[in-house]
């Protein structure tokens, strides 16, 4: 056989070849989103089977902790924004936008990408430019302006994902779907949700009473070094003020709040179809500390409650603040300058927890262990109030529906 002859069959074969592996490829995509997606919706079917009994030790459930009290912070500039978005909407939109107070919508929601988790609501995407006026109103009266801020700027990291990915639709920055629980009023129980990859917000009122929790606040990447939003950074203070509170203890004192030095995996216990987990106090009880000391961690946890709406964080913060000296604070990790690690603070009605995570939209960097440029908050309120459903069980004793 001639060379030229056998040259054109070889570039032939190799094109067959490359055209097998390409689509080969894109099934092993398909595939695997599929698998994905049956996985979530196992999940969710799961943890919805479970009444709602909310986070607790296995000393059981601590009564009486979230009375139905005046807080004395207005929450009508809340309301009103909520009404106005809701006005903004169309018929069809409203139909998919609003649930029952009770409805289990409120428990459906998870942290991950659009391509494998199925979200209700309206997003973003679809709304005309007044009608996102309207949603980031209904947001920045309910929240602070870090916490508004944190927000967008969670976002943004899904449109740099959608650009390392090659223009993939399942990451956008407007991929973010918001419902209303119960109608808008100043004595009646409603909420908001925000459910979106790396950005959940679940948020109840009752009269002037605001219950913010679960929060699920994440971000890949954490530093964005190129395209659209280049220079984007996120949770440096969560992660620095959270080592160097570590850093500080005595020695003593760390190797009671270490429950591993080694952080080889994803740590949280609280993220997505996990309402009803049982986790015990572990680590460092906080009232072994310092009143120095004890300001400090206050300080840390100020970081998350800080991202709600101003009067409702200090509400929040007094509540912490009672309850600090049964409060507990567990490390997992080395901490060094440098390292990777995961931190929980956790009382009767506070939980936090801060994870590095390892890469998975990004590209894999070194040996794919977890890294500073994928994090994971949680906050969480333990005791059955998460969703305000304390709040909400007692309002419907006192006022059956």
């Amino acid at each position: 056989m001639k060379k030229s002859k056998l040259k054109k069959w070889l570039a032939y074969f190799s094109g067959i070849i490359v055209l097998l592996i390409t689509v080969a490829w894109f099934y092993q995509e398909t595939i695997i989103e599929g698998a994905a997606k049956t996985y979530f919706v196992g999940m969710q079917s799961d943890a919805l089977a479970e009444p709602y009994r909310g986070i607790e030790t296995s000393a059981g459930k601590v009564l009486n902790l979230f009375p139905l009290q005046a807080t004395g912070v207005s929450t009508e500039q809340i309301q009103e924004a909520a009404a106005a978005f809701l006005n903004s909407l169309s018929k069809e939109q409203q139909q998919r936008t609003i649930f029952a107070v009770d409805d289990d919508e409120w428990r459906k929601w998870s942290n991950v990408d659009n391509g494998i988790y199925e979200r209700q609501g309206v997003s973003l995407k679809e709304l005309n430019a007044a009608q996102k006026e309207a949603a980031f109103a209904l947001m920045a009266q309910s929240l602070s302006a870090k916490g508004l801020k944190l927000s967008k700027d969670i976002m943004k990291t899904d449109q740099t994902l959608r650009e390392v990915k090659n223009g993939n639709p399942d990451y956008d920055e407007e991929l973010y779907f918001l419902t209303i629980m119960g109608t808008p009023a100043e004595n009646e129980p409603w909420g908001w949700q925000m459910d979106g990859h790396h950005l959940v917000i679940n948020y109840f009122l009752l009269g002037d009473q605001v219950v913010m929790s679960p929060v699920f606040m994440g971000a890949e990447p954490v530093f964005t070094n190129s395209g659209k939003y280049k220079g984007n950074v996120l949770f440096q203070d969560e992660q620095n003020f959270g080592l160097a509170f570590m850093r500080a203890l005595s020695a003593e004192h760390q190797k009671a709040a270490t429950i591993s030095n080694r952080k080889v995996k994803s740590n949280n216990r609280t993220e997505a179809f996990k309402d009803n987990v049982t986790i015990d106090y572990e680590g460092l009880a906080v009232s072994e500390l310092s009143d120095a000391e004890k300001a400090q961690l206050l300080s840390l946890v100020a970081l998350y409650v800080g991202n709600m709406r101003e009067g409702h964080q200090q509400v929040k913060m007094e509540e912490v603040f009672a309850h600090i000296d049964n409060t507990w604070f567990a490390w997992v990790g080395e901490t060094s300058e440098d390292a990777v690690f995961y931190y929980r603070i956790h009382s009767p009605v506070v939980l936090v927890e801060f994870d590095h995570q390892r890469p998975i939209g990004m590209p894999r960097e070194g040996s794919g262990l977890p890294t500073r440029n994928h994090i994971h908050t949680v906050v969480r309120t333990p005791n059955g109030n998460d969703y305000g459903k304390d709040l909400l069980r007692q309002h419907l004793e006192k006022h059956p529906h």
